[in-house]
């Protein structure tokens, strides 16, 4: 492999197109690539490709096309539509990350004799002399920090990863460089959809793309008592409130489900809260094993902030123990455990019962 060389993952958006730029400024020698995920013969001729297509110009590198639409699809769509099936809420943004952009991607690395890969997110890998090992640590600006996402990257691909924007400030600076270096790109906007789900509508891609349909069923408290009818379970999530149709004496919230009698169930605020958990589907960056009774910070979803815990593994679980009850722990979400701004390493929450 050339040391030099790394194949940069190009969405046609600022944060991609800046760190082939930095990379390049930097003496490396960076090649594009961009991935087709979707079911479109035109795909080749959205933003997404031409903007990756003209900034590779524009740098004088190579661009890649690549047609990942089964992958993406087997490993992404269908874990989507079945995390909502088994009454999970997903982070689709976590599996593309694992088999899409930090797997399939590797793997072209290594047929173009690439030494790296890199990407545009807000993170850092840096050898830790602590540790005796490479690590994943948190960006610099902690409010883009997206390491949340990033906990199932492989720990031995953390030396081959590149990430060119961890100590900048905001974005404003990103889009700073691309306006000084004439990138077409500099004011495009940031896509915060589901990218198979451009119009946001969850459930109607779920409908249309699934057996999931409208199936009418009780709403009931924890007792048993029926306040009203849902057309679904996939419709709901673990801590809504709005659009649950009921009335009661007090707010009410969806804590969980029974799948077997179709019920979703709710209770008051105080009922959500949780003071432990068990993760599956683990993967660790810093230890083979968790030591026993690790103390960490362990974030639950990715706008959510971090909460004193500790942990324990057994097999391929572990046990979290939070120091105070949290919020609406929702099975199917990450958590993503940290010692100071290290990632220890995260895993699926695992479906809980009410």
């Amino acid at each position: 492999m050339d040391k030099k060389k790394v194949l940069v993952g190009m969405s046609g958006g600022v944060d991609s197109s800046v760190t082939a730029l930095l990379l390049k400024q930097k003496g490396y020698e960076p090649i594009g690539i961009t991935l087709d995920f979707f079911s479109k013969s035109e795909f080749q001729e959205t933003s997404t490709y031409l903007d990756a297509q003209k900034v590779c110009e524009k740098l004088d590198i190579p661009h890649y096309y690549c047609d990942c639409k089964e992958d993406f699809n087997k490993y992404v769509i269908q874990d989507f539509i079945k995390c909502y099936a088994d009454c999970k809420t997903p982070n689709p943004c976590i599996e593309c990350n694992k088999y899409m952009k930090f797997g399939y991607m590797w793997e072209k690395a290594k047929e173009l004799g690439c030494n790296y890969i890199a990407t545009g997110h807000y993170a850092k890998t840096e050898y830790s002399e602590k540790y005796k090992k490479w690590v994943l640590k948190k960006s610099k600006v902690l409010k883009k920090d997206q390491t949340y996402v990033l906990w199932n990257i492989p720990q031995e691909l953390l030396e081959h990863i590149l990430f060119p924007l961890s100590d900048f400030e905001n974005k404003e600076q990103i889009r700073d460089i691309a306006r000084q270096n004439n990138l077409d790109v500099a004011e495009k906007k940031d896509s915060e959809d589901i990218c198979f789900i451009p119009d946001g509508n969850y459930k109607k891609f779920l409908e249309e793309n699934s057996n999931l349909k409208q199936k009418q069923g009780n709403i009931v408290t924890l007792k048993g008592e029926i306040l009203g009818k849902h057309l679904g379970l996939y419709n709901y999530t673990i801590g809504q409130r709005k659009g649950l149709g009921i009335s009661y004496s007090e707010p009410l919230f969806v804590l969980g489900f029974n799948p077997p009698k179709n019920e979703v169930i709710v209770g008051t605020q105080s009922e959500l809260y949780q003071k432990e958990l068990i993760v599956e589907n683990i993967n660790l960056l810093l230890f083979d094993k968790i030591p026993e009774n690790l103390e960490v910070n362990v974030k639950t979803r990715y706008s959510s902030k971090e909460a004193k815990a500790i942990i324990n593994q057994k097999d391929n679980l572990i046990k979290v123990e939070f120091k105070e009850p949290q919020k609406s722990i929702t099975p199917g979400q990450s958590a993503v455990f940290y010692i100071d701004d290290i990632v220890v390493g995260g895993g699926k929450i695992q479906k809980n019962s009410c």
